[in-house]
């Protein structure tokens, strides 16, 4: 049976802290709907003195830059999804000490839906990016200043979507998959008159990627290939040899329609499973969106019909067997550059 105490009096609990970081039911306090704002609830003195101030931090305690935290003074989470507050009231109010702030009935408490600010008590000691190289930003130092800066700039003229339609997978587009483990997407489609298969979309690099070994089977001249300034690496570190640059038209077709655009491949000298890895830039300029779980890819042509492109399971599981035989597969590169302009 709980004791009741003076007012004023300092509570000696101790706030639990949950033992380990995952969404269970052992380390989410109940959510109770107070009549009063939880910033004025904390602020009345006969609570504000059962409440257990958290320890000083200079560190964002969170995700969120913007959201901030009544109770622990600091940006990362706001009061709602406060998990040190929470424990707290939960403990009072199992203590009959808020049953004048309630609205709700004692016998009508439900857990706290997890949310994205649950695993705010983690300080936050810095930010990890992906790495990126090729064409986006340029290939020299000043050219990708200027193309970050260009980021901060509001662009005012919008896109011309007269003709493009709606890019929609439902689940009729499940019927013809075969259930997967993650499948990668995987098309073919045309460039200087021959059909090339194994076409990976990678949507995870900013430049895309022809191999050398199909340059070659392409029988294309090098005097078509551009220089390209600049080093790559693998994801290992690794230097990954560079050919040059070349721009090709390439023709993506299916049963409704067809759609030809200019792509600029790196091709480059490195062993992979895949004959062109097709990345941000190419699917940005096709207006294409691929989806793995349907297994397929479409795009708008110019008079706006939606080009479906499906993937081939089977060389989609071939390729990706074949790429974790290479001793060195090409994951993802990066750019060093040569200096400035």
């Amino acid at each position: 049976m709980t004791e009741s105490k003076a007012p004023g009096a300092q509570s000696s609990y101790e706030a639990r802290k949950p033992q380990t970081r995952g969404r269970t039911r052992e380390n989410t306090p109940l959510r109770h709907n107070f009549w009063v704002d939880l910033k004025e609830l904390i602020a009345i003195p006969d609570v504000a003195s059962r409440l257990k101030p958290p320890p000083k931090t200079n560190k964002r305690l969170g995700l969120r830059k913007t959201a901030w935290c009544v109770f622990h003074q600091v940006v990362g989470h706001n009061i709602r999804n406060c998990l040190a507050l929470g424990f707290q009231l939960d403990e009072l109010v199992r203590g009959n000490f808020l049953k004048d702030y309630l609205q709700e009935p004692q016998g009508a408490l439900t857990t706290a839906a997890p949310t994205e600010d649950q695993g705010h008590e983690v300080p936050i000691h810095g930010e990890i990016n992906t790495i990126a190289g090729g064409f986006s930003g340029g290939c020299t130092v000043s050219q990708r200043k200027k193309y970050a800066k260009g980021v901060m700039i509001v662009e005012t003229q919008g896109l011309d979507l007269t003709l493009e339609p709606d890019l929609v997978f439902t689940k009729t587009n499940l019927r013809d998959v075969v259930s997967h483990d993650n499948d990668p997407v995987v098309i073919s489609m045309v460039t200087t008159g021959r059909k090339v298969h194994h076409i990976l979309m990678d949507q995870g690099s900013s430049t895309d990627v022809m191999f050398w070994l199909t340059f070659n089977k392409l029988q294309l001249s090098l005097d078509q290939v551009r220089p390209y300034v600049g080093c790559l690496y693998d994801f290992a570190g690794y230097q990954v040899e560079v050919r040059g640059n070349i721009q090709l038209c390439t023709t993506f077709t299916s049963d409704a329609a067809s759609r030809t655009a200019n792509i600029k491949y790196l091709v480059i000298n490195a062993p992979s499973a895949y004959n062109i890895l097709l990345d941000r830039p190419a699917l940005n300029r096709i207006r294409a969106v691929a989806s793995s779980r349907h297994m397929k890819m479409k795009l708008p042509s110019l008079e706006g019909i939606v080009i479906p492109m499906k993937s081939n399971q089977k060389d989609s599981k071939r390729c990706y067997e074949n790429s974790l035989k290479t001793k060195r597969g090409v994951c993802s590169v990066t750019i060093q550059p040569p200096g400035e302009d």
